[in-house]
């Protein structure tokens, strides 16, 4: 209203004077459709584009599919000669990696020119890949052979190679040092690993057999779920020694961290709910239902109002629960079987990847906030909209977004 009335008080001529304030003659409608033309603008920011590209590896097509992300719409498709299973984007550069886990190549895509680049093979059979902690290389994890190659991205050319003993199933890599760990079902084993060396410095004999594995954001603990042993245990990364062991009540397949770090997320089989843990306090907190068999999960933000989006293949749609008070915001119903959810750089849209109807549904942040008009409906009823829905290929799997400057 300061505002307001600053804009009437100037109008020279039109309205009479009180001591030093200029009163404005108009009328009580116009005062009242100029307040609430101003407060709708307060209350519903306009939706814009980003500047940029979401690359989608449609699997069953062969293909990534180019999502240009100012217009919503598919820009390209670069077919591939084997199935795309992961995509990486580059920290700073306009590039993105793409990984075919069963040829056991990863591809370079220039968004610049929207090109297929460089390509490299160094193995027969990929797990995955991620990017090195100072983002100058690419660490493949193979099954065959078994072994975790160094990709140097400014040659492209295989480098260093660390041998394992047994094909592995997953691998994380530390944000604070030059380590790695890789967890095997079949051994039962987590392996530590040392980048700079080239070289496994020590392997645990699991009590239960690992299947995912994620370093604490500091570097200092390992996070291993068993979904065999339905079970969390947490190892100290320096000594390899074993902190605590928590039992879970379901069997962990995803993991999904606060942006800070400073709370873990985790779905899997056995419970339609998510599990919250703190991984610095090394407890489980809570477990919150989250629709009908919770999958992929993504933190939209650490501040306030920060949501916990999770897919559920199962209903076609995206629970969205307060990260601060746990309770359900909305559910979005977002296309068939919802695989992967993705941020926007900018934190301003989520973007869904649904794997059986082949398309990626974009969900826009502040439509969960209920703040725009028809917002009375995501209170009230817990439905929130959909941006938009667009047919991306088939079985798409995976996507990154990357920003052109």
């Amino acid at each position: 209203m300061r505002g307001l009335f600053r804009c009437f008080s100037r109008r020279s001529g039109c309205g009479r004077r009180i001591g030093n304030v200029t009163r404005s003659l108009i009328s009580r409608r116009g005062l009242l459709l100029s307040s609430a033309a101003g407060l709708a603008a307060c209350a519903r920011p306009q939706a814009t584009g980003f500047f940029g590209y979401c690359f989608v590896a449609n699997q069953e097509s062969r293909s990534l599919g180019v999502v240009d992300l100012t217009r919503f719409r598919v820009r390209r498709q670069i077919p591939l000669d084997a199935a795309p299973g992961a995509v990486l984007a580059h920290p700073t550069k306009p590039k993105a990696y793409v990984l075919a886990p069963e040829a056991g190549t990863v591809y370079e895509i220039d968004a610049s020119f929207l090109a297929l680049g460089r390509r490299a093979r160094a193995g027969n059979e990929a797990v995955g890949m991620r990017l090195s902690r100072h983002g100058d290389a690419l660490w493949v994890l193979y099954r065959d052979p078994a072994s975790l190659v160094e990709l140097p991205l400014d040659s492209f050319k295989p480098g260093r190679r660390i041998r394992l003993a047994a094909p592995p199933d997953d691998f994380d890599i530390s944000p604070e040092t030059e380590d790695a760990a890789i967890v095997t079902r079949k051994s039962r084993t987590v392996a530590f690993a040392s980048l700079a060396n080239a070289s496994i410095t020590r392997t645990i004999q699991a009590a239960t057999e690992p299947s995912i594995a994620r370093f604490r954001f500091d570097g200092r603990q390992l996070i291993a779920g068993s979904q065999a042993d339905r079970s969390l245990t947490i190892y100290d990364a320096a000594s390899g020694r074993t902190v605590v062991r928590l039992p879970l009540p379901l069997a962990p397949r995803n993991f999904c961290f606060t942006p800070l770090g400073g709370q873990l997320y985790i779905t899997g089989d056995g419970m339609d709910a998510v599990v919250t843990v703190y991984p610095y306090r090394t407890e489980v907190v809570e477990t919150i239902l989250a629709g009908r068999a919770p999958g992929a999960m993504l933190v939209t933000s650490e501040t306030s109002p920060s949501y916990l989006l999770i897919a559920n293949p199962e209903t076609a749609g995206v629970t969205v629960l307060d990260v601060e008070t746990g309770k359900l915001v909305a559910v979005v119903q977002v296309g068939q079987q919802p695989c992967n959810i993705i941020l926007t750089p900018d934190k301003q849209y989520a973007l869904v990847l649904n794997e059986k109807s082949g398309d990626l549904a974009v969900i826009r942040i502040f439509s969960l906030s209920g703040r725009q008009p028809g917002g009375d409906r995501v209170r009230r009823y817990k439905s929130a909209p959909l941006f938009t829905l667009i047919p991306v290929g088939e079985k798409p799997v995976s996507a990154a977004v990357v920003a052109l400057t």
